[in-house]
């Protein structure tokens, strides 16, 4: 009897490892990738196109703003100056104005002297970088870290100082370098 209880018990013992074992051998793939930016494709406020295709091999963040929006005002010197610092190194910020009418943003860039590409949100680039974020961006300022082979490696809710966004977009360049 003795036997039997312990033939079952390593049974079970035995039965628990290879599930245990089958399932990490089986496993889906790792989510270390990220996700592929999406399709989009815009003009902006100075009229070039901007978009998924034109930024490819450009590390970038695209940040949906608003010029209402107290938080956002707060980031946008910061951006403006990391724009200027590191635009010609390959990166650069694309605003995406949101519940604006063109000539209160175009005001809002003079005044701010805002050196990167500002485009007016629309449906399409609003629904294509809304999957990312659960329940779609309801909340300004909404960033998204792209990195120059096209994936996204953060979604970033609410304002950042210039440090933060600094460290970024350095992480984001030299992950991007070891990689290659």
């Amino acid at each position: 009897m003795k036997m039997v209880r312990y033939s079952v018990r390593a049974v079970m013992v035995g039965c628990f490892l290879w599930v245990a074992l089958a399932g990490s051998l089986f496993a889906a793939p790792s989510a270390d990738t990220p996700p592929p930016v999406p399709a989009f494709s815009v003009v902006s406020l100075d009229g070039k196109a901007v978009g998924s295709t034109t930024l490819t091999g450009t590390t970038y963040i695209v940040n949906f703003f608003a010029s209402w929006c107290p938080p956002c005002r707060s980031e946008i010197p910061d951006m403006v100056a990391l724009q200027n610092q590191y635009g010609r190194k390959g990166f650069t910020f694309i605003g995406v104005a949101v519940n604006e009418t063109e000539p209160t943003i175009r005001a809002f860039i003079k005044k701010n002297q805002i050196s990167y590409p500002v485009v007016m949100a629309n449906e399409q680039i609003v629904n294509a970088f809304s999957r990312y974020v659960d329940g779609g961006i309801r909340a300004i300022p909404t960033s998204f870290v792209v990195n120059s082979s096209g994936r996204i490696t953060q979604v970033i809710t609410g304002a950042r100082s210039k440090e933060v966004f600094e460290k970024i977009i350095l992480d984001t360049v030299r992950k991007q370098k070891t990689n290659k």
